[in-house]
């Protein structure tokens, strides 16, 4: 175990090696995006961001001299360590103190051949315990040529928190498509950490930091556990419980997104909820970008927040809304999503725009179908959504439809066949057996997904449609015109005759089997991909619509809904129950729903 430390030596991207006595370690993680490496208990790396336009692997992260270099201890510059945006290595345990930092670089990508790729340039900013040290560093500049050592020297660098943080951050200059489309981030080949005092020695003082430490782990992870279990949410802050977790995810400081979004001008506001503001920004580099802000007035939304910076992060999609990153820097609570020109499909469907044309609603609610498929079927995190709706689908300029808010998601682990958990979503897209009894499985995502796809058919909105008294939502009305054989009337009369009578007709068929009360008689999205785009015949099935409008069934779950809002109420009073014409939210007031995003049209 170890109690404290007063050196540390790394050959970043590269093997074990020793250099003049000096022992440096191995680094041969692979990394990758969003990605936090402990490399023991004395120090880790974190590296966040993506290279545009490029099929990375995790091999992509560290980069290898491809020449045979000439220059002395050439182990250290053979490979190095590569990131798109943000590189941060964070050194554990040092002793109170200044300690002297030494940074050593070489340019092993960009080549010297007057070649194209010699044209590129590689330029990023370093900051040591979060100050600026060196601000649009160039490597090939200042080492004058590539494949040349270069090595920074920094004196009294004070450590008083045992941590001692070393970050590299892209600036947004230099270039992104030479020598390679993406190479461009920061790059480190090795790092080197001693201290300018003696150590102490005595054995006595380490017994008792040993003792000391033991115990303070031992209270930080009952009270991780404790607040996990939720018993902590009244005593601990957001941003405590938050720090708590040690996330080392931060993306972007809140300089950056102040800058991207103009100090928070209310002109780039596009959206507000309960959670607080969603705003349009750009960044340096032309990237266009929404800030999901938490409100510092808030008490609500510290589990959301994590849980949805946990799940997106690691989901990677075309119909999936991507994150860019987050900010946890002081009272900050700070999403950034990529920016949806064209709102949410609510928006698009019920506004008064007039509605979508039909090719679009297909290649929608197909989008909608494969980003599900991808969540429950092909992800490495198997995931249950628990909120699909219409204001939770987003579209992008080119009208793709894109899965959002995360926040109430949960991991479907593969050898339970279900989860047992609190009923938390919205009424209207509720599978029965999850919001009577709380029994989750992945069907109940195929269940809100069908609704939804009644809804791009309809053209209304399920939570405000009543044909007359005798009808409860579109799913009851759809299954009455399909014992009379008149589905067609089901079609938005928006539409006119410009659509395809056969995709129409497909398309409810697909969302009835996808409604199906019995949970084991809906079909696996993988199974809706297909019918929809018509490769696989679409089975008949004839319900019984009395089911939806049998009124004990109606009564016992309004009655669960009153029992969670009488909870809710009288225990943490950290979630609230809306009752209105719109669709009512169980236990995620914290979570802002894709139509707080956007709200409010896009203005520029």
């Amino acid at each position: 175990m170890i109690t404290h430390q007063y050196s540390l030596h790394i050959n970043c991207g590269g093997k074990a090696t020793t250099i003049g006595g000096i022992n440096f370690e191995a680094d041969q993680d692979p990394g990758g995006a969003a990605h936090f490496v402990p490399s023991g208990p004395s120090w880790g790396f974190s590296s966040t961001g993506h290279f545009w336009d490029v099929n990375t692997t995790s091999k992509d992260y560290i980069a290898t001299n491809i020449s045979i270099l000439g220059m002395n201890n050439s182990e250290l510059y053979t490979d190095a360590r590569l990131s798109p945006l943000s590189l941060t290595y964070y050194g554990r345990c040092f002793g109170s103190g200044n300690y002297t930092v030494k940074l050593y670089f070489s340019e092993i990508i960009i080549r010297g051949n007057r070649s194209f790729s010699s044209l590129g340039r590689r330029i990023f900013d370093v900051y040591i315990q979060e100050k600026l040290v060196l601000k649009d560093f160039d490597i090939e500049k200042d080492a004058q040529g590539v494949d040349k050592p270069v090595i920074w020297e920094f004196k009294a660098v004070e450590v008083k928190k045992k941590t001692l943080e070393i970050r590299f951050h892209w600036s947004g200059k230099g270039t992104t498509a030479s020598p390679n489309r993406g190479v461009y981030g920061p790059l480190i080949s090795a790092l080197s950490i001693e201290s300018e005092f003696k150590p102490p020695h005595d054995s006595k003082t380490w017994v008792f930091i040993v003792v000391g430490a033991s115990v303070l782990c031992l209270i930080l992870l009952i009270l991780s556990i404790l607040w996990w279990r939720g018993c902590l949410d009244k005593k601990t802050s957001r941003e405590e419980a938050l720090r708590g977790l040690d996330l080392q995810t931060g993306f972007f400081t809140f300089k950056q997104i102040k800058a991207a979004t103009n100090n928070f001008d209310p002109v780039n506001k596009i959206g507000e909820g309960g959670f607080g503001y969603v705003y349009k920004g750009i960044l340096l580099d032309g990237t266009i970008i929404a800030v999901k802000q938490l409100s510092a007035k808030s008490k609500q939304g510290n589990r959301e927040f994590v849980n949805e910076i946990g799940m997106i992060s690691g989901l990677q999609h075309p119909n999936v809304v991507r994150l860019y990153g987050c900010c946890i820097e002081a009272n900050q609570l700070l999403l950034v999503y990529e920016y949806m020109e064209n709102n949410s499909l609510a928006h698009a469907l019920f506004g008064p725009e007039g509605g979508l044309d039909w090719p679009t609603r297909q290649k929608i609610c197909i989008g909608i179908a494969k980003g599900l498929a991808f969540l429950h079927e092909e992800s490495a995190l198997k995931v249950v959504h628990r909120d699909i709706k219409s204001t939770n689908v987003l579209l992008d300029q080119d009208l793709n439809a894109k899965i959002s808010d995360f926040g109430l998601a949960k991991l479907d682990e593969e050898e339970n066949t279900h989860i047992s958990t609190r009923v938390a979503g919205t009424i209207g897209y509720m599978a029965p057996e999850y919001a009577l009894w709380g029994y989750l499985t992945y069907k109940a995502d195929v269940y809100s997904f069908g609704v939804v796809a009644l809804e791009i058919v309809v053209g209304k909105n399920n939570m405000k449609f009543r044909a007359d008294e005798n009808f409860v939502g579109l799913v009851d009305w759809a299954l009455v015109l399909q014992q009379k054989g008149n589905l067609m009337e089901l079609v938005d009369p928006r539409l006119g005759s410009d659509f395809s009578e056969k995709e129409a007709i497909r398309m409810v068929k697909v969302a009835l089997l996808c409604t199906n009360p019995a949970p084991a008689l809906r079909p696996t999205m993988s199974a809706v991909v297909s019918m929809l785009e018509g490769r696989s015949v679409v089975p008949e099935l004839i319900m019984d619509p009395s089911i939806y409008g049998d009124e004990t069934r109606l009564t016992a779950l309004r009655d669960r809904f009153e029992k969670f809002a009488a909870e809710d109420s009288s225990s943490s009073g950290t979630q609230s129950f809306l009752r209105g014409s719109d669709a009512t939210s169980i236990g995620c007031s914290a979570t802002a729903t894709s139509s707080d995003l956007y709200k409010v049209s896009p203005t520029s």
